[in-house]
């Protein structure tokens, strides 16, 4: 099992940037697919972006072109690098990962992201 540990969240205004880190302990995660999700106030969790071992990525609609995800294995860390905030973006961001065929089965415990208008 890793221990995942997000940062770098916080209270940014309406069109500015963040950039949250996700830094793993315990074992490496260069062969876990990785995941950021988000969950704002009375809704339900939503998938944000993943990146595949091999770097493959996918986005939710709602963030495609503003946000990147990324990872530094020797760092043993996975970043979301999110553009052009929105107030709907108010959410905790969770990072979660999981090794070939596992699904996200490990989870860190959240960062607030505020955007205000």
């Amino acid at each position: 099992q890793v221990q995942l540990v997000e940062s770098g969240g916080g209270l940014v205004q309406a069109g500015g940037s963040l950039r949250l880190s996700c830094a793993a302990s315990g074992r490496t995660i260069r062969m876990y697919a990785m995941g950021w999700f988000r969950q704002a106030p009375e809704k339900e969790r939503e998938l944000v972006a993943t990146i595949t071992w091999s770097g493959g990525t996918y986005y939710t609609d709602s963030v495609k072109g503003r946000f990147t995800i990324s990872r530094d294995n020797a760092k043993n860390t996975v970043y979301l690098q999110m553009n052009s905030l929105k107030p709907e973006d108010t959410a905790v961001y969770y990072c979660a990962g999981g090794g070939p065929g596992d699904g996200y089965n490990d989870w860190g415990p959240g960062t607030q992201v505020t955007v205000s208008s």
